[in-house]
């Protein structure tokens, strides 16, 4: 149910972030006059932005896991989801200062200045690392997806809440690479939308099964590592 519902996150927070991510996207340089080889590369890009997901994915899993091992699983649950809503209700212009911080903007800086390295050399491996690096820009919906990471405490199930957030973020991502300025702006709003609305139901599944209610699929009562371990398939 979890890997469901962050393929959904993933699909409608890319139309929040088209704004970070969208023009990288679009200046992507052509590889040739083929149409087969400009796609190829726009798919290449994107896969790389998966990549870096599901590393983070993994890594962010793996830390939940040795959060779980102190015996504070559903803490965690119960403060991702916390997190996740308070994020949701955060103003927007709050959300835009914390990446205007000097140390943000000191990572921010370096990954830029390397991708306009590798926008100038067109080729495929270029297309990939640009997507890799893309990845790791800082995005305010990637943390979220990260959180549902931590919270799966196995570094296996945060790889994989992270390969489904940026399968969900594909089709949008891939869309914006493509046609750019032709996708309706209208229908891109009414997505934009609804995102918030997902991403608090997204954190309260968290919330509940932190809860340990003893509610089927729900809030099922499990203790110990299993509990973590059984989230993301509602067992």
């Amino acid at each position: 149910m979890e890997l469901i519902a962050v393929l959904t996150l993933g699909f409608l927070g890319s139309f929040h972030c088209v704004g970070m991510c969208g023009p990288i996207a679009l200046a992507l340089p052509l590889t040739s006059s083929g149409g087969v080889t400009f796609l190829i590369g726009r798919i290449v890009y994107n896969f790389g932005r998966i990549v870096s997901y599901s590393i983070m994915g993994f890594v962010f899993g793996w830390l939940g896991e040795k959060i779980s091992l102190w015996g504070f699983q559903q803490g965690l649950s119960v403060f991702i989801g916390v997190f996740i809503i308070l994020f949701i209700l955060l103003p927007a212009k709050n959300k835009n200062r914390l990446l205007t911080l000097n140390p943000v903007q000191r990572m921010i800086l370096p990954l830029k200045n390397s991708i306009g390295k590798l926008f100038k050399q067109k080729s495929l491996p270029s297309f990939l690392m640009i997507g890799v690096l893309n990845g790791f820009l800082p995005c305010g919906f990637v943390y979220m997806g990260l959180a549902g990471a931590a919270a799966a405490a196995d570094p296996l199930s945060g790889f994989l809440v992270m390969t489904f957030f940026g399968l969900g973020t594909f089709p949008a991502m891939f869309a914006i690479s493509v046609f750019g300025k032709f996708i309706n702006l209208k229908f891109r709003q009414k997505l934009r939308r609804l995102t918030p609305v997902f991403a608090i139901l997204f954190a309260l599944i968290f919330i509940f099964r932190g809860l340990n209610l003893g509610i089927p699929y729900l809030s099922p009562k499990l203790s110990g590592h299993n509990h973590q371990m059984n989230m993301m398939h509602g067992e």
